[in-house]
């Protein structure tokens, strides 16, 4: 049987999350970390356990993101599922840009060998960058590396 502590989420990366968002004058409660922890990992099981629903109707195995998005949504949750979605789809063009590089890089290694080292291929280190929106329409860049 699974111990009711081993389904929550670590303390120290929720009391690491919650540091962030506060002053940093202020001070967290062993009590409320707890509280949080909790609330999060509740949260977290609910939303998954709809997605996992849909799969289940579908007769699929694995939850995706795509998945998740649409269990937010159906449970109420359309802020965040509108957010996700945005989250994903750039996640998923960094992943898509960071493997053609890889297979650029690999395949350039192999015309390094066979122009035997002389270091004739293109460069293609540029930055990879894309923009994140908050609810209040400003967006941040992110560089990711």
């Amino acid at each position: 049987m699974v111990e009711e502590h081993d389904k929550l989420l670590p303390i120290a990366n929720v009391g690491r999350i919650m540091k962030n968002i506060i002053p940093r004058n202020a001070k967290i409660s062993k009590e409320a970390k707890e509280t949080m922890q909790e609330c999060v990992s509740e949260f977290i099981s609910f939303v998954t356990s709809e997605a996992s629903d849909k799969c289940h109707k579908e007769n699929r195995k694995t939850v995706n993101g795509d998945d998740i998005c649409w269990a937010l949504s159906s449970l109420g949750f359309d802020n965040f599922s509108e957010f996700m979605l945005r989250y994903l789809h750039k996640f998923r063009e960094y992943e898509r840009h960071k493997a053609e590089q890889n297979k650029a890089s690999s395949s350039e290694e192999k015309d390094e060998v066979t122009s035997y080292g002389l270091g004739l291929q293109p460069d293609t280190s540029a930055p990879f960058e894309f923009r994140i929106l908050d609810k209040g329409g400003s967006s941040s860049s992110a560089n990711p590396k």
